[in-house]
């Protein structure tokens, strides 16, 4: 089984609704926290500035969540990140969301490419991701 990132998070008041349940859409900010977080881990981040000018970026390409089970404001959610699929420019990105039980409470799946942003945001190309970070991210792809 492939290395798996791990991070927790407490579900906060404002990212609840009406009933004191977690709201669907933060989901979505915790997967990008999450990934942020891992980014980080391997010692970069989604904005890492290139020796040419401007730098590296990863916009979202796609973003999806499956919930399995209603979690609510104070509990605290453990989120383990797994890299889902590998490529040459992208990166997808599986996330498993778990209550202090250790139960299954969602999962979530992000593909974000690897992109060259010009000065100021002038240009922007996909790009190949650079060699020693494509190496680090394979360290956590998964097999299921």
């Amino acid at each position: 089984m492939a290395n798996c990132f791990v991070t927790n998070r407490r579900i906060e008041f404002c990212e609840t609704d009406a009933a004191g349940i977690i709201h669907f859409s933060s989901f979505f900010c915790y997967m990008e926290q999450a990934e942020h977080a891992f980014l980080r881990s391997l010692g970069t981040s989604v904005v890492q500035p290139l020796p040419e000018g401007g730098h590296l970026s990863w916009p979202r390409v796609h973003a999806e969540c499956d919930y399995i089970q209603a979690v609510r404001f104070e509990d605290e959610l453990k989120i383990c990140l797994w890299v889902a699929r590998l490529g040459n420019k992208s990166v997808s990105y599986r996330f498993d969301f778990f209550d202090s039980l250790d139960k299954l409470v969602a999962k979530g799946l992000v593909t974000a490419v690897c992109c060259r942003v010009g000065l100021g945001g002038s240009h922007i190309e996909s790009c190949s991701i650079p060699i020693p970070l494509h190496k680090q991210l394979s360290e956590f792809t998964c097999d299921r």
